[in-house]
């Protein structure tokens, strides 16, 4: 990209990375919680988790329930995901070296589309073992069912509760979160199907609760996949629209055009943005560049920039911009700046 030559002045580029960035390292763990509270919480749902699903996986297989035995492959998805987001956790935590400039934060991305996969595979399978008993269902224990998945209901109640507790910014942390919610959806079908079973004798409610199951792991396992992806393609954050914040950043008293915006999330909850903002030949560029800073930080909550200011000379355009070209209004004339400092006008 070439660079505008202003008249008297020095072409400025100026970066606000290094406040952004140690901003950043804490983003995702605001309102009083800490990572080691995190790590307990979660902890202490996979240890819950991990009890049951052993005791559940022996009596599915006494019971002859696939209900009971695809919540309990559920909640082997629920241990993954938990013992993943604790591991990410640790690895994400370490600090940026060598050619790994933002650090490994994106290892918890990487952990969310592992478990996003793996419950649709699992979903697959049981809707392929569901299909079959519903042509040709086995006897079973309806009343085992019943009393395995009310206890399954208490134990997911307490998983969930544990892990609401941690910070659900963190795709990692909000994925376990929602691997146990649709659990305890999940036991509550299956409780269901073992009533059915033990009052009606209908067996085919069982396959017909571990069909449920498989939708709902699909469901979570779409979502995960879905966000997880966004973060690793550099997509703009969800619910951010880059055209209305570039329009905003153009509108800034003395910005000429903002082009080259680009907005990622470096993981989940870490916002980046970096942009080539161009300004008024009288303007002062370290003033815009604070003025834009303090926008994004309190209008979007980007705090980690980088923000190329230069002066505009009439005719000037980048060579080969990258996206839409945004332009200022052209006002002149007193005006203000959010926060402190002003651009010369």
């Amino acid at each position: 990209m070439s660079r505008p030559r202003s008249r008297g002045r020095t072409p400025t580029s100026v970066h606000g990375q290094g406040h952004g960035h140690g901003h950043g390292h804490g983003h995702g763990h605001g309102h009083g919680i800490s990572p080691q509270a995190d790590r307990r919480h979660l902890a202490g749902a996979l240890a819950l988790i991990l009890a049951f699903m052993a005791g559940e996986v022996i009596i599915g297989l006494a019971a002859r329930s696939l209900a009971l035995l695809s919540d309990a492959a559920h909640m082997m998805t629920d241990a993954f995901a938990l013992a993943l987001a604790l591991i990410a956790m640790r690895i994400a935590a370490r600090p940026a070296r060598g050619g790994y400039t933002y650090g490994l934060r994106r290892t918890e991305i990487l952990s969310a589309q592992l478990n996003g996969l793996t419950l649709i595979l699992l979903a697959a399978f049981f809707v392929y073992e569901g299909a079959g008993r519903l042509i040709d269902p086995p006897e079973v224990a309806g009343r085992l069912v019943l009393w395995t998945s009310l206890a399954g209901i208490v134990v997911n109640v307490v998983a969930t509760w544990l892990v609401s507790r941690a910070d659900r910014r963190s795709l990692n942390v909000e994925g376990a979160f929602q691997h146990l919610l649709n659990d305890l959806y999940a036991f509550i079908s299956t409780a269901v199907a073992g009533l059915v079973i033990w009052t009606t004798g209908f067996a085919r409610a069982d396959a017909i609760a571990s069909l449920v199951v498989a939708a709902l792991m699909v469901k979570a396992g779409y979502v995960l996949l879905r966000d997880a992806g966004r973060v690793l393609m550099e997509a703009a954050p969800a619910g951010l629209d880059p055209a209305e914040l570039g329009t905003r950043l153009a509108e800034r008293p003395c910005v000429e055009e903002v082009h080259d915006l680009h907005v990622w999330e470096v993981g989940s909850g870490y916002p980046a943005l970096s942009a080539h903002v161009l300004v008024e030949e009288a303007g002062d560029c370290h003033a815009v560049r604070r003025d834009l800073q303090e926008l994004l930080r309190s209008s979007y909550g980007i705090t980690h920039t980088t923000l190329e200011v230069d002066h505009v000379e009439e005719g000037f355009h980048c060579e080969d911009p990258h996206g839409p070209r945004h332009v200022g209004n052209g006002r002149a004339g007193p005006h203000e700046h959010i926060g402190s400092g002003s651009c010369g006008h």
